[in-house]
């Protein structure tokens, strides 16, 4: 009985361990800012591929091909989607009065629309060698290669971007990584994510979500929220499963904003985990905005879900900085005042 009681005992604190180490893992960010411009964890070079011959797509890698589309003529400015992993399947009406001097590019990024997924399935028991694999392959580093890779496609010296929620986020960071490399930013609704944890408890998108769900649904979303962020059985799951997951989660979001959503590409699957999993749970990324003297505009929808002091964080984050709010319009203030957008990004880029 003793001998048993000692076994089951191992078994008890083998299983705190690897709780701990889970825990452990998933809140330190396996992104560290500074190491992407020296090349490190890289599936590749930053120097994109040789781009085929007539070819409808950008080759950022060997193996990994970027959908994208563009609108305009002239100056060219690089348009990053968010969600994570939810891409623009047409133009943004607000930026259509500025496309006789400026060409907008829109691209899927990688891991999702009709961008390659390296990733369908795990196989590796390995949460560890897991982790690190998707992290190498979607992650936040990969995503910000990619769009060094674009610039040096475009032949541009310095580029412009406008950032949308998660794609503000990922604009933000790219400029911490490649300063020299940016004109400007144009941040619409920039992800709450620049530091974590927030400030407020409720302020997270998941529970702005909940809180603006009917009461007969909000425990509904309860039980989605439980399997949705369930990380200890991510890797069992497919492609295909997350990306039911995602798509789910975005008809809760409609229901909470009481609107329709612009047009969507396919949702990514591993690469929305991937950017979770990169970032962990306990970060400050606004001291390194500090450090970056770029313009930049922040545009934030008075009916936005995320809050005005969500989106000022960016704007007090970055030292120029100017912050327009937009009213009546929510996360997505190109579609809802389409002039009012057109006249902000037309004046900060002149």
């Amino acid at each position: 009985m003793k001998k048993r009681l000692l076994w089951l005992g191992g078994i008890a604190l083998v299983g705190i361990i690897l709780v701990g180490i889970f825990m452990y893992v998933s809140a330190q960010p396996l992104y560290t800012p500074g190491n992407l411009a020296q090349g490190e964890g890289l599936s590749a070079p930053l120097e994109p591929p040789a781009q085929p011959a007539g070819s409808d797509t950008w080759l950022v890698e060997p193996e990994i091909e970027l959908a994208h589309f563009s609108e305009g003529d002239g100056r060219n400015v690089l348009v990053i989607h968010g969600g994570p992993g939810v891409p623009f399947v047409q133009p943004m009406s607000g930026l259509a009065p500025l496309t006789s001097e400026y060409r907008f590019h829109y691209y899927d990024q990688r891991g999702s629309g009709e961008s390659t997924r390296p990733i369908r399935n795990f196989v590796s028991p390995s949460f560890y060698e897991n982790t690190k694999e998707l992290d190498q392959k979607l992650g936040v580093s990969a995503q910000l290669a990619d769009i060094e890779r674009i610039r040096q496609i475009l032949g541009e010296e310095k580029l412009i971007i406008v950032g949308h929620s998660w794609g503000g986020l990922l604009a933000s960071l790219y400029a911490v990584e490649f300063p020299q490399n940016v004109e400007a930013l144009i941040l619409v609704a920039p992800a709450n994510m620049l530091v974590l944890p927030q400030a407020e408890a409720d302020s997270d998108l998941f529970s702005s979500v909940r809180a603006n769900l009917p009461a007969e649904k909000q425990g509904e979303f309860d039980t989605f929220m439980e399997e949705y962020m369930d990380f200890n059985t991510i890797f069992k799951k497919t492609e295909d499963d997350l990306v039911a997951l995602n798509a789910k989660f975005g008809e809760y979001y409609q229901k909470a904003i009481n609107a329709p959503l612009p047009a969507q590409g396919k949702s990514g699957g591993w690469m929305v985990w991937a950017q979770y999993l990169s970032l962990g749970r306990r970060y400050d990324y606004r001291p390194l905005l500090k450090e970056i003297n770029i313009p930049v505009l922040v545009i934030h929808g008075t009916d936005d879900l995320q809050s005005e002091a969500a989106s000022r964080i960016y704007a007090d984050a970055f030292p120029n900085a100017e912050f327009v709010v937009i009213q009546n319009a929510s996360h997505f203030p190109f579609e809802q005042q389409p002039e009012e957008f057109a006249q902000a990004v037309a004046g900060f880029l002149k």
